[in-house]
């Protein structure tokens, strides 16, 4: 009885050491192939650990930052159909900082970003082969809208609005190549009242801008002649 126990017991043993996960190994070509571990190359701790087929990124993988405590940094979902993978980071208490795809190594789509140590979202923004393309919006924390813009081609262009957290716009402008461009208007933060409002060329503001106290107009000014005289208004 006792050899039959002990038999049995290598048995088991020898069953779980073939059962055991091989990493690391390559093809007849010299690809990774199946599950993979890479290691920082200073400390030899663990970097990523997951799975290649035939040279080519497949499933999830897991990053850690360069501790014995194998904290993950980031996590990415390999998709073979379109190139992409979806990417997550977390800081070191395993929040959330941003989250979006990646084709071909170029962040591609919507991207998320989150207020420190937060679920809420801080900014979404666009992209297109690795630049910013669309609406970008930044949130207060408390969910409300900050600021909103176009992008195109990774640069300003077109309208853009910015909030009070109790929802007053006070600027409203528009951009060309990341300079303002075209009407311009700023408002009271308290009261949402029109304080200036004019135009904007290539950057600098041009022809007649009004200033305006409560809902009073008080002052125009030629800016495209600033050494010209204000007329002040009575």
């Amino acid at each position: 009885m006792t050899n039959k126990l002990f038999f049995g017991f290598l048995f088991f043993v020898n069953m779980a050491m073939f059962a055991q996960v091989v990493y690391n190994k390559l093809d007849d070509k010299g690809n990774k192939n199946g599950p993979w571990k890479g290691f920082y190359f200073d400390t030899k701790n663990p970097k990523y650990e997951g799975a290649f087929e035939h040279g080519k990124e497949i499933g999830i993988f897991t990053f850690y930052d360069n501790t014995k405590s194998k904290r993950v940094v980031a996590t990415r979902e390999f998709n073979s159909k379109d190139n992409s993978a979806y990417t997550i980071f977390y800081d070191q208490l395993k929040n959330k900082v941003s989250e979006g795809k990646v084709v071909n190594k170029l962040y591609e789509g919507q991207w998320k970003y989150y207020h420190k140590a937060s679920k809420a979202i801080m900014t979404t923004e666009n992209y297109s082969k690795g630049k910013l393309e669309g609406l970008r919006s930044v949130f207060y924390s408390n969910g409300k809208i900050a600021e909103e813009m176009l992008n195109k081609n990774n640069l300003k262009n077109g309208f853009y609005k910015r909030y009070t957290e109790s929802g007053i716009i006070i600027e409203e402008s528009n951009y060309k190549n990341d300079q303002f461009d075209g009407l311009a208007i700023f408002r009271d933060a308290d009261d949402g009242t029109i304080v200036s409002k004019g135009k904007f060329v290539n950057g600098k503001k041009m022809g007649v801008w009004q200033f305006f106290q409560g809902e009073k107009l008080v002052k125009e000014e030629n800016m495209s002649f600033p050494q010209s005289i204000s007329k002040a208004k009575k």
